[in-house]
């Protein structure tokens, strides 16, 4: 339920702090936009400390996706590595397992980052 809560209060703040990305990426999702090991991506953060403390470069994410009607239910899909900054709210990182689409959510120790495809 903890996890429930943290992606819903995550989505709202990336729906207000972007949403031109977030449609942007949604678009995508319905094509299937897919990437693969070794494709780039952007995680997505809210930038609080909390964030920049507990993930750093070189560190491996799993990725999940939501799954069932309402998404309440995570399926683990990949692995993601961070390999730097790419802004205030971005890092950037390569796909090291699995097959992810934009939206998965990255995570780590209950911190959560948004996938999406590099610009």
């Amino acid at each position: 339920m903890r996890k429930i809560v943290l992606l819903a209060i995550m989505a709202a703040f990336i729906a207000a702090v972007s949403a031109p990305q977030t449609v942007q990426a949604v678009e995508k999702v319905k094509g299937e936009v897919v990437m693969k090991v070794g494709n780039k991506v952007n995680l997505f953060h809210s930038g609080t400390a909390d964030v920049k403390k507990e993930i750093c470069i070189g560190d491996t994410l799993t990725v999940y996706r939501g799954t069932g009607k309402t998404q309440q239910q995570e399926k683990e899909v990949g692995q993601v590595k961070v390999l730097g900054y790419a802004g205030e709210h971005y890092f950037e990182a390569e796909i090291v397992k699995g097959v992810i689409k934009p939206g998965d959510i990255a995570m780590k120790k209950g911190v959560y980052c948004m996938v999406q495809k590099p610009n």
